[in-house]
């Protein structure tokens, strides 16, 4: 496994190294030992997948607050996404600021999302499947969202991003300037 930290503190892109022949190949996809100089003492406790039949697909940009945050760790097990994170850590100095990494089946790259940040994605290929393992259990109670298109964080989605696809909830998301302080530098 190959480690990329990112510009924005706390993400980490981590590339395996594939051992390939003439059958297809083997990679070691998670190994927590190497993983923890990189994304600290976390336990992960869930993992959820999501199958989405459009190119397009926009889903996000979603976070959970305290006492459930959540650090994400996603991967795109077919097909191809425009995965997003965003900085929500109020004492940050990248609060507000997104980073993107296209997560690929083909590449087989991961991408660690800590606690503290919102995470979405659009699809960029038909029947994309994504996978995250998270660091606390999925609750109702807690769980928050940002809007996709709010000017102020700007992201810059791929042509392909459709927001017809958004679902109901998705839609409703509130803005940054609207959000209250929901994370401190500590939760990430």
């Amino acid at each position: 496994m190959n480690f990329r930290v990112l510009d924005i503190g706390g993400l980490v892109e981590i590339i395996p190294h594939r051992h390939a022949d003439d059958r297809g190949y083997f990679a070691e996809i998670f190994r927590l030992d190497r993983l923890r100089p990189y994304i600290g003492d976390v336990e992960f406790v869930q993992e959820n997948e999501s199958f989405s039949v459009h190119a397009g697909t926009i889903r996000g940009i979603h976070f959970q607050t305290a006492p459930a945050v959540q650090g994400k760790l996603v991967r795109c097990a077919a097909g191809a996404i425009f995965d997003v994170a965003v900085d929500l850590r109020h004492e940050s100095p990248s609060f507000g600021r997104w980073l993107s990494v296209t997560l690929t089946a083909e590449a087989g790259n991961q991408l660690w999302i800590p606690g503290g940040f919102g995470h979405a994605f659009s699809t960029l290929e038909p029947n994309s499947i994504v996978a995250y393992r998270v660091t606390d259990y999925y609750s109702p109670e807690h769980d928050r969202g940002l809007a996709w298109d709010d000017p102020e964080v700007g992201i810059d989605w791929p042509d392909v991003a459709d927001p017809d696809t958004l679902s109901e909830k998705d839609r409703r998301n509130t803005r940054l300037r609207d959000l209250p302080r929901y994370f401190s530098m500590k939760d990430s």
